[in-house]
């Protein structure tokens, strides 16, 4: 895609903004935001990128209105009289993705992402609304069929394919200013770097040409904030070819280095002692993070160093568990979800229907997952989110509850 630094908003008023959608109806007051991105005012800026997460963006979610923003958020990023650069390309890889989570540690499986479009555009809502009646049927209690139910009910085969498209476009127009984003890797802020590096690593489709721009991040001299998100995102681009500059950096005196390149190593299959060791010492005690930040799991690195060890075989590396139980016991709050989900995950496999049985009858990881979880902090067990998380797998979801099913006072 090119784009004009002098005029980033060129074409903006030929967009017919009334007729397109996003969270709130009619997409009239998008111009003026995207405007407003321009402003002198950081206030201005500010308000006008809070009102853009919140209307083309609405938790996470994309509209008809959201791809057709994409071009001019990309042209402003490109401009280097617009302020607040990095944080439009943050936005940008929003739009994109959504939330992160739902990505890490692996990457965007984009072939999976379409093909699952694609056989939602060819599916019978009719044979759809019946595998959800035999699925609500199949509920283990009356309190889960009721969930079910209201899920069931809640189904529009149309509305779901129309959301799900709109995130799929949201995406591809984000893809299409692959180039611009590969150009601002070489912008003079480190900020603008980096979150250039941290978005290119979603798109598997442009690895050819992006892995060959995120090298000449890892050079001496580059700032370590930078070349670590140029690191995470070349393994998330399946870098094979980069192994041996990931372990010169992991041999390397930089810890935030060694930290990105265990994590990368580790993606592309490469876990072998001196991988793990890092990993291991980041889920209890990760590297000090330094401007700017690693961007992935928003910037949790002991989840990141956790849900990375939980990816690993556990049968091949036995060792793993403690690690990873360790960085749940020391986290807390909404940092201590990813590490929860994939501890639950590697110790009990996918999410189940009803309840787990006996305590006495789970395995030895099982019960010390299940004590680690139910000995958290209040500032974790408040959270509707993590309650959620434990009923997905037929855990107690209040505290006292849970630390009676684990034998604990």
């Amino acid at each position: 895609m090119s784009v004009r630094k002098d005029d980033p908003l060129a074409g903006l008023d030929e967009v017919h903004w009334a007729s397109l959608e996003h969270a709130y109806g009619p997409a009239e007051d998008v111009p003026d935001l995207l405007r407003a991105l321009a402003s002198e005012s950081a206030d201005e800026r500010d308000k006008a990128g809070h009102e853009l997460y919140s209307n083309i963006f609405h938790q996470g979610s994309r509209y008809e209105a959201t791809a057709h923003a994409v071009p001019f958020l990309a042209a402003l990023a490109a401009a280097p009289q617009i302020q607040d650069r990095a944080d439009i390309v943050h936005l940008l890889s929003a739009i994109a993705i959504g939330y992160d989570e739902a990505y890490l540690p692996n990457g965007v499986d984009i072939e999976g992402w379409r093909a699952g479009i694609e056989q939602m555009r060819t599916a019978d809502p009719e044979e759809e609304l019946r595998r959800f009646d035999q699925w609500v049927a199949e509920a283990a209690d009356e309190g889960e069929r009721r969930v079910r139910a209201m899920r069931r009910a809640m189904y529009d085969h149309d509305e779901y394919l129309r959301s799900a498209e709109a995130e799929l476009g949201a995406y591809d127009a984000v893809r299409a200013t692959v180039p611009t984003l590969r150009d601002l890797l070489g912008d003079p802020d480190p900020q603008i770097q980096a979150a250039a590096a941290y978005t290119l690593g979603w798109f598997p489709e442009e690895a050819t040409g992006t892995l060959p721009a995120l090298r000449q991040l890892l050079e001496p001299g580059v700032v370590s904030g930078v070349a670590a998100n140029a690191i995470i995102s070349a393994g998330l681009l399946s870098g094979h070819a980069l192994v041996p500059r990931f372990r010169a950096f992991l041999a390397g005196e930089d810890p935030l280095l060694r930290y990105a390149s265990a994590i990368a190593l580790a993606r592309l299959d490469v876990t072998d002692t001196d991988v793990l060791d890092v990993l291991e010492t980041a889920a209890v005690q990760p590297p000090e993070d330094s401007e700017p930040r690693i961007r992935h799991l928003h910037g949790n690195l002991r989840g990141f160093a956790t849900i990375t060890l939980a990816a690993i075989e556990e049968r091949t590396h036995p060792r793993l568990l403690g690690a990873m139980l360790d960085g749940l016991a020391l986290s807390s709050g909404p940092d201590a979800f990813p590490t929860a989900e994939a501890v639950l995950q590697h110790v009990f496999g996918q999410p189940r229907s009803g309840p787990l049985p006996p305590f006495a009858e789970l395995t030895e990881p099982q019960q010390r997952a299940v004590r680690t979880l139910a000995e958290m902090g209040d500032d974790t067990w408040r959270w509707g989110n993590f309650m959620l998380l434990l009923s997905a797998w037929g855990l107690p979801s209040q505290q006292a509850e849970c630390r009676t099913y684990a034998g604990l006072d």
